[in-house]
């Protein structure tokens, strides 16, 4: 089904799971990315974060004309007060793991749309509740799938959604890192 056909649309993101995304739902799109430092200041919280993240990711690209829209996303899991990103290393992994283990966090998507003259942002909140992990099975998970491209060290669609994740409130394409009814929705509104 072809959707948008009026519109280019630019996803910027190099995840292939927001890519397979589009592409399941009959998107056209190219993949145009630019390499944005990921700061963002101390004094935001949860969807703050992903909000202003999106809207930076945005700002590199100008002179785009009406029929061009931009799609920027960036996923974050918030847990206890605090903002849990891509693990760097082996240990940090670990540590987040264990800091989500045997309770719920929230998985927070935020999506900019950035057309010429305007600029329309989304964001989706998912509960998301863990079993609690034994150190066995972090370390398994950490050795097999390496999930250091992943907010809060863990990918829902990989082994440790399958045997770990007792249940979710909201959106499951949103806690994988697009939430595509949203996403899909607010086109339609745009491309009216």
């Amino acid at each position: 089904m072809q959707r948008f056909s009026e519109y280019e649309l630019i996803l910027a993101s190099n995840s292939p799971r927001r890519q397979q995304f589009l592409k399941n739902i009959g998107l056209d799109f190219k993949v145009i990315t630019h390499d944005v430092d990921e700061i963002y200041p101390e004094s935001l919280k949860k969807e703050e974060i992903t909000d202003f993240l999106v809207k930076l990711k945005a700002m590199p690209f100008k002179n785009l004309n009406e029929k061009q829209i931009v799609i920027t996303a960036d996923t974050i899991v918030w847990d206890e007060k605090k903002c849990l990103g891509k693990p760097n290393t082996i240990e940090e992994a670990v540590e987040m793991l264990s800091q989500l283990s045997g309770k719920s966090h929230q998985v927070i998507t935020s999506v900019a749309f950035t057309q010429a003259n305007s600029q329309k942002v989304i964001h989706e909140i998912s509960n998301v509740f863990f079993k609690p992990l034994t150190k066995l099975e972090i370390d398994y998970y950490i050795k097999e799938f390496k999930p250091f491209d992943k907010a809060g060290a863990y990918g829902i669609q990989e082994w440790i959604g399958t045997v770990a994740i007792e249940k979710i409130e909201g959106s499951y394409t949103n806690i994988v890192g697009l939430p595509v009814v949203q996403v899909l929705t607010t086109l339609e509104k745009i491309c009216k």
